[in-house]
């Protein structure tokens, strides 16, 4: 089993700048690729953004002001997050693809980022 917390939510104004954290843990596993999801009231899960291996994939609408990282030393994921709307109000979830024995989708219990105008 892998468990992934994420941290680094809150409450900031338009322009500002979150970034959020994603700690995986567990025994005898190996991440093959990590992910930002996030769910706004209402609405869909949505792809934020994905890294494998060094391939970074974006959604459109955070093109240019997200960053996702990963340190997999730590085993630790990142999203680095600037000039925030208020439309990116949302939880958001951390997502990983890893092998145990078979490969499995896990996902975190999600931190709220609320943006104020």
């Amino acid at each position: 089993q892998v468990q992934l917390v994420e941290s680094g939510g809150g409450l900031v104004q338009t322009g500002g700048s979150l970034r959020l954290s994603c700690a995986a843990s567990g025994s005898g596993f190996k991440i093959n690729d990590m992910a930002w999801y996030r769910q706004a009231s209402g609405k869909q899960r949505e792809l934020v953004a994905r890294i494998v291996s060094s391939r970074i994939n974006y959604a459109d609408f955070v093109k240019g002001r997200f960053s996702i990282s990963r340190d997999n030393a730590k085993n630790t994921l990142y999203l680095q997050m600037n000039s925030l709307k208020p439309e990116d109000t949302a939880v958001y979830y951390c997502n990983a693809g890893a092998t145990t024995t078979t490969y499995q989708i896990y996902w975190g219990q999600g931190t709220q980022v609320t943006v104020s105008s």
